[in-house]
């Protein structure tokens, strides 16, 4: 009967795990739900500010406006790297942190110094863990980022680019594209390339107010958005690997559990005959 026991404990354990496996699916069903609506509101608002970016670029406001410079030599850069600050969500961290190293490592080849930034817990422990320097890091951004969170991110690697004291920013996160399809992915944010095709002379176009004073104020907020971006995005994948994490989870749960309770059927029959067998064997020797 012990043998029965023992199995009848792992049943239970099994069931509890489940439980909590199948509640934290749930949760991040509903999470995921409301961080896809955040990432489709986003888009279109960024979208349309690369657009006017890329049509007012031109190589005079290049040379009046930092932000907007193409360094001809890149020789030291910034890595900014997103990862959670739980876990429990699959592979999402760890592809992170190697999307992140595979970026250093480039750039290590390339003969650039590169300095690392992270946002998140997960990213943090791991670095901090093998030793690797980090230049600044936090772990205050929750479920829902918001746009004072991208600031505080990028605020003072746009102005050290500015200044000329790094020649590129690359932002490591998860691309959004569904809730099945989250790869992480490497850009580099700085120094604003647009797109060619979109590149026009601004000086040709009359506009009110004038393109600088356009540039001037947009350009920033071009740059912080495109991390709230990335932030936002980073949050739905995040959310997305969890459930199918949990899901799997519980789905091995059950698993567990039809192969535990057969196993506890066979042993609680095989106990019963037994109990049989000696009641027979007793009656049998009293005769």
């Amino acid at each position: 009967m012990a043998n029965a026991r023992e199995v009848k404990r792992r049943i239970k354990s099994v069931d509890n795990t489940r439980q909590i496996t199948r509640t934290m699916e749930l949760v991040a069903t509903s999470k995921l739900k409301k961080a896809t609506d955040r990432v489709y509101a986003a888009k279109p608002y960024g979208e349309a500010m690369e657009e006017i970016v890329s049509s007012l670029y031109s190589p005079a406001f290049a040379e009046r406006y930092p932000l907007l410079r193409r360094p001809e030599e890149t020789t030291r850069a910034a890595v900014l790297l997103m990862t959670a600050n739980r876990g429990l969500a699959g592979g999402f961290n760890a592809n992170l942190i190697k999307e992140a190293r595979r970026t250093l490592d480039g750039l290590q080849i390339e003969g650039i110094e590169a300095e690392l930034h992270i946002a998140g817990k997960k990213g943090l422990a791991y670095f901090n863990f093998r030793g690797v320097p980090v230049a600044s890091s936090t772990t205050d951004i929750g479920d829902i980022p918001t746009i004072e969170d991208a600031a505080g991110l990028i605020d003072d690697l746009r102005a050290r680019f500015e200044a000329g004291e790094l020649d590129a920013v690359y932002v490591v996160a998860s691309e959004f594209r569904s809730a099945m399809s989250t790869p992480p992915v490497t850009k580099r944010l700085l120094p604003i390339e647009p797109q060619e095709e979109k590149s026009q002379d601004a000086e040709a176009f009359l506009l009110s107010p004038s393109a600088g004073f356009i540039l001037s104020r947009m350009l920033p907020a071009y740059v912080r958005n495109a991390v709230f971006t990335a932030l936002v995005e980073n949050a739905a994948a995040e959310q997305g690997q969890r459930r199918t994490a949990m899901k799997n989870a519980t789905d091995n749960a059950g698993d567990v559990l039809e192969h535990l309770t057969r196993t506890y059927n066979r042993a609680r029959q095989a106990q019963i005959t037994q109990e049989i067998a000696e009641i027979v064997g007793g009656a049998a020797a009293l005769e």
